[in-house]
């Protein structure tokens, strides 16, 4: 189904906590639309799997470098020709991520004031997506999509977690009015295989546009 809207080149942003289906989505959506994809940075991040087993240590490096590298993913969609969909937004490393290391205690107030300032600078000079599509999903169903994809770093990722930042995403898109927020329940089907979820999916991020 090609798009029908007065948004030339959509850039639109899936959000949502580990597991709840923002790369498949932006996979399936972008090959859908013809829309070139921005995937995060997970397989070239060489701090991952020593911010798990060290929070503390290694959360403040590990958000400068997915800030870094979202920076520089927002400039090349600037320039993008055609739509483009994102797997993970930029807001979402200080609202949910960045933030939720400080009030854990994983982060001092020094770092937090200096990563959320540097944000805020930069924040200034991006293009802002034409939508936001949160991905919502229970503890149960993040933990089952965690254990199937089975990322070596991801293996201590506990329910504790996971509803802590479950909690600090729904605070955020609560708020959220920078841009127009689609709101989709992924606990109801298979993100992999539910083709006429899938279908609704998309028609609904269409007519949102």
């Amino acid at each position: 189904m090609a798009i029908s809207n007065n948004i030339i080149n959509p850039f639109i942003g899936f959000a949502g906590n580990i597991g709840s289906g923002k790369t498949t989505l932006t996979k399936i959506i972008s090959l859908r639309q013809k829309w070139q994809p921005f995937y995060e940075s997970v397989s070239d991040n060489p701090y991952l799997t020593d911010f798990y087993k060290d929070m503390p240590r290694w959360g403040f490096n590990l958000q400068i470098f997915f800030l870094h590298k979202r920076f520089v993913m927002h400039q090349q969609i600037s320039k993008e020709k055609k739509g483009s969909v994102q797997d993970r937004t930029i807001y979402e490393d200080v609202e949910i991520f960045a933030k939720n290391l400080y009030k854990m205690g994983h982060m001092t107030k020094r770092d937090w004031e200096n990563y959320s300032g540097l944000f805020s600078t930069m924040s200034s000079y991006l293009k802002r997506p034409d939508l936001i599509i949160y991905l919502k999903a229970s503890t149960k169903t993040l933990l089952s999509r965690i254990k199937t994809r089975n990322r070596v770093f991801e293996k201590d990722i506990n329910s504790e977690y996971l509803n802590i930042l479950n909690s600090a995403y729904d605070r955020w898109i609560e708020k959220e009015n920078r841009c127009p927020v689609l709101i989709i329940d992924t606990d109801k089907f298979n993100i992999y295989k539910d083709h006429n979820k899938l279908m609704e999916i998309e028609n609904n991020i269409l007519k949102t546009l």
